[in-house]
């Protein structure tokens, strides 16, 4: 596993895979309220789709500032246009998922639904950053009722319009590229509502969306296996809620067949 310093202070992780889907990469952000990374959705989630075929990244974004206001989605940018354009990663990124849990989650979806926005890209930074697709686990997806307040005061310090434009439930997401999208109902730090609210405004913005919300589980349960169980978090294998990464997978391969016909 190689990594590579940002210019923004974090780090890229690379997890380059020998299977069939040669030039796809799920770029991916851990969780963790904006306030530090969790562990068990960052190696895990990139090992797992390593072995799916897929190469994989892991961006552990710099997270020293506050507020960390635009600094994030464009560290993420940055990272996609890295994989889309370095020699070192040529060829291998041809198709870029980007791919979130909790407020990383979030950091994905903004990169999704913002890739277009002036306030935050210049013209060049816009070149190569949409994502082809997003994968979305248990996110934070809104900056006001129902969303996350660590993530909120973190990312926005209050500023009503950091506020606004994070708040994606509330964004224009026409131009969002295809989203997967799966929550528990018993998310006990992240209300179910920030995906319901998602995936209702992709709805009626005609953005292709698949939703899963499974009925039990905890937050934070990443793959829903034995190697990211925590005792300490009350957090154990469900292979039901594990079916989340082949429903996935089965989904990539959709929507790669709907853009190809």
């Amino acid at each position: 596993m190689e990594q590579i310093q940002t210019p923004f202070g974090g780090i890229l992780e690379l997890y380059p895979s020998s299977g069939e889907h040669a030039e796809e990469t799920v770029l991916i952000c851990p969780g963790g309220g904006y306030s530090f990374l969790a562990p068990r959705e960052a190696a895990p989630i990139a090992e797992a789709f390593e072995e799916a075929g897929y190469h994989a990244a892991v961006l552990k974004y710099c997270l020293d500032k506050e507020p960390l206001g635009t600094n994030p989605v464009r560290e993420l940018a940055w990272s996609a246009r890295w994989l889309r354009t370095n020699p070192a990663w040529e060829g291998k990124a041809c198709r870029l998922w980007a791919a979130g849990f909790s407020a990383g989650g979030h950091l994905a979806a903004s990169l999704g639904v913002l890739w277009n926005e002036e306030s935050v890209f210049t013209p060049e930074e816009r070149e190569k950053i949409r994502p082809d697709g997003l994968i979305l686990g248990y996110p934070v997806i809104s900056m006001d009722t129902y969303g996350h307040e660590r993530s909120t005061r973190r990312l926005t310090g209050g500023d009503p319009k950091l506020v606004e434009l994070f708040s994606l439930e509330k964004r224009d997401l026409k131009e969002t590229p295809p989203v997967f999208l799966w929550n528990t109902r018993e998310d006990e730090k992240v209300s179910s509502l920030n995906s319901l609210l998602f995936a209702r405004k992709l709805f009626l913005d005609g953005v292709d969306c698949e939703y899963h919300m499974f009925h039990r589980g905890l937050h934070g349960m990443s793959l829903a296996t034995a190697n990211v169980e925590s005792e300490e978090e009350n957090l154990h294998p469900d292979a039901h809620v594990a079916h989340w990464l082949s429903l996935c997978l089965e989904w990539m391969n959709e929507v790669k067949e709907v853009r190809t016909n």
